[in-house]
Formats: structure tokens, C-alpha cells, sequence
């Protein structure tokens, strides 16, 4: 017990004493940060585009755009783009296709408003068949789709509109169909306030997929350091000197518990930097995540998981590390490992709006899956039955997998040269 501890403590410390581990650590969070900040940056900061409106119809289409672009959100705090209506440079006559040829000059830039800037974008209004309008929208940019679903319903309510006028309805009328939204309020029965929902109330669900995510970020990360610390080892002949101070078990579990060490210190940081930084800007919603962690017993099912994932995913990574001597090698032997790991996240992102879809209750019962399907659903307290089985199936796998892994160790941490498949397995069934 002494040796496996100071192994740990030496794989430990080889990796925190590093300044790049605490600098990818930090950067982690960091980069997760800015990936979800980041486009609403993009888009505040975006000048927004000015737009000519050519109406062919002489059915007001204009001033419904302009209107349109002028709405304020529809939803506090989302952002919508804005855009100007800017006086037509071009005559609103002669067909469609004439207009749009002289538009590119503006379109490209080549010639500049009267009151400066560059065109954005452009919609022509035409009437078609059947007493239809048609709209051809005009863009540089291509990808120009907010201002383009602007447009179409800025058009498709004004022709709804024109069509009730034609049907006999007065301005009044039309006016009062506006305000016969109904106004609709959420309920459910596993709500706490009477039964109304609240952001409070599908927080598990979120929280769950979160930790989820965490959970795979982790086993994946303390798996890779374990792999690249064997390889690093057994290339440099590190490991046969520690096999013949140290018994298979005590290297073995030694080097895994150093790197949940790792894992561990790692998880504390993120935890700390993105709590701290949530209580800063949103103490109530810090507050009510703590709560949900807590009052569900998120924090259970989450160290349960990691304990039995980590130990699974570890024990694989460290015994298919003693067979290569170099990280392309292992690249070879954990490609089908990589992609199984692939499917968790696929999946995940389903247990927020159907944590109990079929496909992930079976997907649940995969042991290799086990430990992210079942973190992302467990806020929604799926039946005792079923944490209980997928538990109890995923630690008789650990197990096995254990037993496995350090024969393949033994055998792997010895041997020299390449091994195929076959060699592999000849190399398990002699190791004692």
C-alpha cells in the first residue's frame, strides 16, 4: 500500500508541478466562455445592414418592412438585428429581373448610397399568379437569414392583413385580431409554486446534461494523461524498473489514482472559477443550481458515476498503453474506444426535452455509456429499478474490465515490438 501511494503521489506531482497543466486547465473554461459569449458579441457589434425595399405592387409592402426592422425584440435580452430602409437606388419600375441587375453595382459595393454606406441587402415586392406577391431577396452575404425571415414575415403579415381588408373587415377589426393572443402560462405537476414552471423548474434537466458533460470531459482527460504517462514509461524503460520495485497492482492502481488526482484538482478549479464567476453575475440562478445539485442528489449520482467511469475508462487506457511504445500506435488499438466515446455525446443533448425516449433508456443499459446517459438523465429521477440494474451492471463491468486490464498491464508493460490483435490475445492468455 505504501509503494502504490507513492506512485500516485509521483504521477501527481509530475503533472501539477507543470505550468502548462495549470495553463490548458485554465484555458478550458476560458474557451468555453468565450465560445457561448462570443457570437452574442459578434452580432451586438455588427452594423446593421441597410436595406432597399422596391414595392412593384403599390400595396404598402414598404412601410410594413421598415416597420418590421423598427419592432422591438420580442423576447427581453435577445438580440435582433436592425436594419434601415434606405431610399430605393433604384426606380421601382420594369420587371424584376431588370431591377436586380441594377442593384449589384450596390449590392458589391461599387457604388454607395446617397446618404453613404454600402446597400446589404435588397427585397423586390412583385404580385404573381393568383393575386400572390412574390419577394426576390437580394444579399451579398449569403448567409443574411435573420434579415431575410424579417422580410418574409413582414410581407406575409401585410398580405394577411390586405387579404381580411379585401374580405370586408375594417382597420379597427384587423386591429383587435393582434390583440387576441391568449396568453398562456406553463404547469406541472412536479413544479413547486402551484404548479406553474418556472426557470427553477427545468433547471435539473440542464444541470444534468451539464453534468454530464463534465463528467465526460473529465473521465476523457484523466484517461489520456494515463495513456500518454504508460507510453511516455514504457518507452523509456521507466516501467520495468518500477515492476521490479513494485508489484502489477500497486504500479497499476498507483498511476490511476494519481491521475484522479488530476482529475479531482482539475474538477475543483472549474468548479470554483465557474461558481465564482455565476455568483458574481447571477447569484439567485447560482443559488438555484446549488439547490437542484443538491435537493435532486445530483452530487451522488455524479461522484458515483465518475468513480465507476473513471475506473472503467482508466484501467482500458492504462492496459492498451503498456502495448505500444509510441502514442500513433495507440492511436490504432483506441480508435473503436474514441468512437464509442463519440456516442455519449450524440445522445446527451436528447435527456434535456426526452430524458425518457426509449433509445435512451437502452443506451443506458450499456455499461460503456452508463456513466454519461445516466448523470444527464438523473435529475428527472428516473425509476429506482433502473439506477439500481445500470449501476450494478456498470460496476460488475469495472470489475471485469479491472481484472482484464491488469493482466493486459502485466503482459503489455514486458513485451517489445508491435502487437497485432492476435499477439494480444496470446500475450493475456500467458500472463499469470
Amino acid at each position: 500500500m505504501i509503494r502504490l501511494l507513492r506512485i500516485a503521489r509521483r504521477e501527481y506531482l509530475a503533472y501539477v508541478k507543470t505550468f502548462g497543466f495549470w495553463l490548458s486547465m485554465a484555458m478550458v473554461p476560458i474557451s468555453i466562455a468565450l465560445f457561448g459569449v462570443g457570437p452574442t458579441l459578434i452580432a451586438k457589434n455588427t452594423p446593421p445592414p441597410l436595406i432597399a425595399v422596391i414595392d412593384l405592387t403599390g400595396q404598402g409592402y414598404g412601410p410594413a418592412v421598415e416597420k418590421a426592422f423598427d419592432k422591438p425584440p420580442a423576447v427581453q435580452g435577445e438580440w435582433k438585428p436592425t436594419g434601415i430602409v434606405a431610399p430605393s437606388p433604384v426606380p421601382a419600375e420594369g420587371a424584376s429581373a431588370a431591377i436586380g441587375q441594377k442593384l449589384k453595382p450596390w449590392l458589391l459595393g461599387e457604388r454607395t448610397l446617397p446618404g453613404g454606406g454600402k446597400l446589404g441587402v435588397a427585397a423586390v415586392i412583385h404580385p404573381a399568379a393568383g393575386g400572390q406577391v412574390s419577394v426576390d431577396f437580394w444579399s451579398s452575404n449569403l448567409s443574411q437569414l435573420s434579415a431575410k425571415k424579417t422580410v418574409n414575415d413582414a410581407v406575409d403579415e401585410r398580405f394577411q392583413r390586405l387579404k381580411l381588408k379585401a374580405a370586408g373587415l375594417d382597420d379597427k377589426a384587423i386591429a383587435s385580431l393582434d390583440e387576441g393572443a391568449p396568453d398562456m402560462t406553463d404547469f406541472s405537476p412536479k413544479s413547486e409554486a402551484e404548479g406553474k414552471t418556472s426557470l427553477r423548474d427545468r433547471l435539473p434537466g440542464i444541470v444534468g446534461f451539464a453534468l454530464a458533460m463534465l463528467l465526460w470531459m473529465l473521465i476523457f482527460t484523466g484517461a489520456g494523461l494515463l495513456l500518454n504517462s504508460v507510453i511516455e514509461e514504457k518507452s523509456s524503460r521507466i516501467l520495468e524498473v518500477l515492476l521490479s520495485s513494485a508489484s502489477v497492482p500497486e504500479i497499476m492502481f498507483g498511476k490511476i489514482l494519481g491521475i484522479a488526482g488530476i482529475a479531482l484538482t482539475v474538477l475543483a478549479v472549474w468548479i470554483g472559477l465557474a461558481g465564482a464567476g455565476l455568483a458574481w453575475k447571477q447569484p439567485q440562478l447560482a443559488a438555484d443550481i446549488a439547490s437542484v445539485i443538491m435537493s435532486k442528489g445530483l452530487v451522488f449520482y455524479f461522484a458515483f458515476y465518475l468513480v465507476g467511469g473513471y475506473m472503467m475508462y482508466a484501467s482500458i487506457f492504462t492496459a492498451v498503453g503498456a502495448f505500444c511504445e509510441t502514442t500513433r500506435e495507440a492511436q490504432t488499438l483506441l480508435g473503436p474506444i474514441m468512437m464509442l466515446l463519440a456516442v455519449p455525446i450524440v445522445f446527451m443533448t436528447q435527456a434535456i426535452t426526452n430524458p425518457d425516449a426509449p433509445i435512451l433508456e437502452i443506451l443506458s443499459w450499456v455499461p460503456l455509456f452508463t456513466p454519461f446517459l445516466m448523470t444527464a438523465r438523473a435529475a428527472v429521477e428516473p425509476p429506482l429499478w433502473e439506477v439500481a440494474g445500470t449501476g450494478a451492471l456498470m460496476m460488475a463491468t469495472v470489475a471485469l474490465v479491472v481484472w482484464v486490464a491488469g493482466r493486459a498491464f502485466r503482459a503489455g508493460a514486458l513485451s517489445t515490438g508491435k502487437v497485432d490483435l492476435k499477439g494480444l490475445v496470446q500475450k493475456l492468455r500467458r500472463a499469470d
